[in-house]
């Protein structure tokens, strides 16, 4: 995959920490993780904005109870800008919604998804922190953003399905992107100790089959409060903040903060990025 791409100058000088929070397959909470992990952010004084870069199949928007005019497929039209579709969630969150049953969205091709990401360059307020919501999978839109992003988060939960999934996703973005470091959210654990189990598991079987590495950014339990906050459509960080998975939320948080974004790019849509977000000077850039 290659692009040619000219970067125009960076307004500002702030970094940016690009974390994807993806799966091997859905419903094992990869939006709801997002979405507390921002919010936890914001809890800790970071700017945080949150892009639902499932591109077909939406639903932050939703899980939020928020109703979002404009998409990322008003952005891919040219009718609007990143700042245009831009909707403000709870706490201040700034989030950018994803279209939600547009098949041509889940078939953008490699120069329309990096020109997609390349809009972020013209973002006026870069957050300190922006989580990428992606779909599960391994369609090339997930694979792409995981690619552009500094760190991966892969959510699992106590299934076969689950971690088999889990498995080949972190299977591909090692060996066909150059994605090496990842870090795994066990999720609905009975206990500490089931999720740490669940995480080795998924270990042994990486350390023996890929040279990847694979960090434990922590657990979240089983939580009635969680259900809850799901079915009133608010994040539990925010409406249930002394709940066991709020807890666990900000305490994955506060791992995530703890550990060093890799200061090298691990592909070229990462390499534009980081330019934009204000890691590098401003530069044309091609790649063959």
């Amino acid at each position: 995959m290659g692009y040619a791409m000219a970067i125009a100058e960076v307004k500002h000088q702030r970094p940016v920490r690009v974390v994807c929070v993806t799966s091997g397959k859905g419903g094992v909470g990869k939006t709801a993780t997002s979405v507390n992990l921002a919010l936890a952010g914001i809890l800790r004084g970071q700017q945080v904005m949150l892009l639902d870069a499932d591109l077909a199949l939406a639903n932050v928007d939703v899980a939020l109870g928020l109703d979002a005019r404009y998409n990322l497929a008003h952005v891919m039209d040219g009718g609007k800008s990143l700042e245009d579709i831009i909707v403000q969630g709870p706490m201040g969150l700034r989030i950018i919604p994803g279209s939600s049953g547009i098949k041509r969205m889940a078939d953008l091709g490699s120069t329309e998804r990096a020109g997609l990401i390349a809009a972020f360059g013209a973002l006026q307020l870069p957050p300190d922190l922006l989580l990428i919501d992606s779909a599960s999978g391994i369609s090339d839109s997930v694979l792409s953003f995981a690619q552009a992003s500094h760190d991966v988060v892969v959510v699992v939960c106590d299934e076969p399905t689950a971690l088999t999934d889990a498995y080949a996703l972190v299977k591909v973005l090692s060996r066909e992107y150059g994605v090496y470091r990842f870090q795994v959210v066990c999720n609905r654990m009975s206990d500490p100790a089931q999720g740490r189990a669940l995480y080795e598991k998924l270990a042994a079987v990486c350390d023996r089959f890929l040279e990847v590495s694979l960090g434990f950014l922590g657990s979240v339990p089983e939580d009635p409060y969680l259900i809850r906050s799901v079915q009133v459509q608010r994040a539990v960080v925010d409406a249930f903040p002394s709940s066991k998975s709020s807890l666990a939320f900000k305490r994955l948080h506060t791992e995530l903060g703890r550990q060093t974004p890799p200061s090298a790019a691990t592909g070229h849509m990462q390499f534009f990025l980081e330019r934009m977000l204000g890691h590098g000077p401003a530069r044309e850039v091609a790649s063959a």
